[in-house]
């Protein structure tokens, strides 16, 4: 199937949500966006890249459901609909990640197109959704190369802590890179700010400085760092299922509607 089938008639937006700096709440980011966007009656499907397999903890897949999953996709094994795994959440699919993951990157060197492996498998993919989500792994390997080639924009979840925008303007040049060499489509679509603290005036002041560097491309959301959102993964829940009311699930209930306002912007 082309990938022009693909995008009819949902016009599938394909999202990686990517960071090669660890913690900084990008799969916490990618589970709750994804089940913000089904809440809100849209067609989601996590692709859950990480060999940590966290996504796939995280939106409750125990691992005997792993069988088939993105190692299987990713070197051509399987259709990526086979590894298909329905959540709790309706509206909200996911291909689990497995251990095997780990050694998927030095087994697709010698791999023809071995950049283009995630995107066709998506491409060829039949279900029809209106986004699907990449949650990459903390590095600039090979898989997050896929990812960024796969993806239509790039969603990049900032921690704001000292370090952030050092960490960020190298992952900001290896979209530039992708897109020169592989994706000429792909855009930054957004940056959001996690694990904000309020109390904290680092917090404030890493803030201003990420919004005076990459100005409209920051949502006006901010994650706020929340105990119940590092509650909610032990659970296999989202936070947005275990616990609405809390602050961290108004905020990705608030960035979902953000990021709809963007894409749309970004597609009309």
């Amino acid at each position: 199937m082309s990938a022009e089938t693909l995008l009819k008639p949902r016009r599938t937006r394909i999202i990686a949500i990517a960071n090669q700096k660890g913690g900084v709440g990008k799969t916490t980011t990618a589970i709750n966006l994804a089940t913000a966007l089904a809440a809100i009656d849209q067609r989601v499907l996590v692709v859950d890249l990480d060999p940590q397999g966290n996504a796939s903890t995280g939106l409750g897949i125990e691992h005997s459901q792993r069988g088939k999953n993105t190692y299987h996709v990713l070197i051509r094994e399987i259709p990526l609909h086979e590894a298909v795994v329905e959540t709790s959440i309706p509206g909200l699919d996911i291909v689990p990640s497995g251990i095997d993951l780990s050694g998927a990157e030095i087994e697709l060197v010698d791999v023809d197109r071995r950049e283009f492996c995630l995107r066709e498998a998506i491409m060829l993919a039949a279900p029809e959704y209106d986004y699907v989500l990449i949650d990459c792994p903390p590095a600039l390997g090979l898989l997050t190369i896929n990812a960024l080639v796969a993806a239509q924009a790039v969603l990049v979840p900032l921690q704001c802590e000292f370090f952030a925008l050092e960490g960020v303007s190298l992952l900001v040049r290896t979209i530039e890179r992708v897109k020169a060499m592989y994706n000429p489509g792909l855009e930054i679509q957004g940056i959001v700010l996690t694990m904000f603290d309020r109390r904290n005036n680092l917090s404030g002041a890493v803030a201003d400085d990420v919004r005076a560097f990459f100005g409209d491309k920051v949502y006006d959301t901010v994650i706020p760092r929340n105990v119940r959102v590092s509650e909610a993964p032990s659970y296999g829940r989202p936070v947005i299922v275990y616990d609405m009311e809390c602050a961290g699930s108004k905020a990705y209930l608030s960035l979902a509607g953000e990021v709809i306002h963007r894409e749309r912007r970004m597609t009309a």
